[in-house]
């Protein structure tokens, strides 16, 4: 019996423990997860600024023709001390703190300086080309809130903000680990029989955003000796995440259930229906999640990108993303009982509107057609097909 996707992610949702927390500098903190919301230490401006360089003035003291006389200069980390009354402007610089009296900034492109006599060009209003006061943002109000992933914008942000560092969860470590008497490392002599391993590469390359370490444990070969003391190496080592792949179907030489059951693994359930991919083993011993992946290596990524990645993310208390719709650029044949994780690129559709575009391979080793796709088409199972134009969900691929 298969066991649906959707089940299967929830098998492994409910097994997910969050990490902990700890505080982290700010300029470590790229990539990372927050774990608490940041708020706001301080208004942002903090001061009435201005938004141009000019003549800081009151808005009724200036009309086309108006002559002001200018008494002073503001300018950023120096302000005025005097104040702009009846019948005189201070010259200002953007971003310096608006004088006392003023509430306007004319453009200097605006006006013409004969000495200290300031010739406006042109009418003005209350406010024009000022930056009130908390602007931006008030002290208190919440800036980023936990779950989200850190972007170099919210960096930027949280540093305005006053806050040299932020509370993040713990990222995980993971640990993978390739089996196979076929599999040569890249860059190895290829024998007749024998194959390159990619997998081990591809994901760390996945996981590595979201992990505070990737071990790769090597190529194991299928010798159940060797594989039970690799893993129960592995397993007391105790990572968070060990992903094997390889050896997680039903052959005789898929050794690998039995060496994680023998090492204490208990495993939840290995077969999902799905394609690629519907030879995969999930189960736990202590703290450490387990995932036995698919040998093909379209499998290994795709499987990974549907299962492993979720429940890392789902360890850091990172928000999910939203599901994500577009418009098939071409039609999609309809399905059968497994669900379908379709090779896709986007494309501009034929009114201009970003669409979606299947890649016809389906071959699970077929990894030339993994690379040109940037996301996959999520096709539920009995699917009747779709024509051009239909929404689709679509997941992201890493890129």
């Amino acid at each position: 019996m298969l066991l649906p996707v959707d089940e299967a992610l929830a098998r492994i949702m409910a097994a997910i423990s969050p990490k902990g927390c700890e505080s982290v500098a700010l300029d470590a903190a790229a990539g990372r997860v927050l774990a608490a919301p940041v708020p706001a230490s301080t208004d942002n401006p903090p001061f009435d600024a201005s938004a141009m360089d000019g003549y800081a003035v009151r808005a009724e003291d200036v009309h086309e023709g108006a002559v002001l006389r200018q008494i002073g200069v503001s300018q950023a980390g120096e302000a005025f001390a005097g104040t702009v009354s009846k019948g005189v402007c201070a010259r200002i610089f953007t971003g310096a703190p608006m004088p006392e009296g003023a509430d306007t900034v004319i453009m200097q492109e605006q006006t013409m300086a004969d000495g200290d006599a300031i010739t406006f060009l042109a009418d003005s209003v209350p406010g024009k080309n000022v930056r009130p006061r908390g602007h931006d943002f008030r002290t208190g109000d919440i800036l980023v809130a936990a779950g989200a992933r850190l972007s170099p914008n919210h960096i930027a942000l949280i540093a305005a903000a006053n806050h040299a560092s932020v509370t993040v969860t713990q990222a995980p470590h993971i640990a993978i680990m390739a089996t196979g008497d076929e599999l040569v490392p890249p860059g190895s002599p290829l024998p007749m029989g024998r194959i390159v391993g990619s997998n081990s590469f591809g994901l760390g390359s996945l996981f590595a955003p979201y992990a505070a370490g990737i071990a790769d444990l090597g190529i194991i070969p299928d010798d159940m000796g060797i594989l039970n003391r690799a893993i129960g190496a592995a397993l007391d080592n105790a990572p968070d995440v060990l992903v094997t792949t390889g050896g997680a179907s039903v052959g005789e030489h898929d050794l690998v259930q039995d060496a994680l059951k023998a090492n204490g693994v208990e495993i939840d359930f290995w077969r999902i229906a799905m394609r690629p991919g519907k030879p995969l083993m999930f189960g736990r011993k202590d703290k450490t999640i387990v995932f036995g992946l698919p040998g093909n290596p379209v499998s290994a990524l795709v499987t990974a990108t549907v299962f492993v990645l979720p429940a890392i993310r789902a360890m850091l208390g990172e928000t999910p993303p939203a599901r994500l719709t577009m418009p098939l650029a071409s039609p999609l044949p309809a399905n059968g009982p497994r669900r379908h994780f379709i090779r896709a690129f986007r494309t501009p559709a034929e009114n201009g509107v970003t669409g979606v575009a299947p890649i016809g391979e389906t071959d699970s080793g077929h990894l030339s057609s993994l690379a040109k796709s940037d996301c996959l088409i999520v096709q539920r199972e009995h699917d009747e097909g779709r024509m051009a134009g239909a929404p689709v969900e679509v997941i992201e691929l890493a890129r």
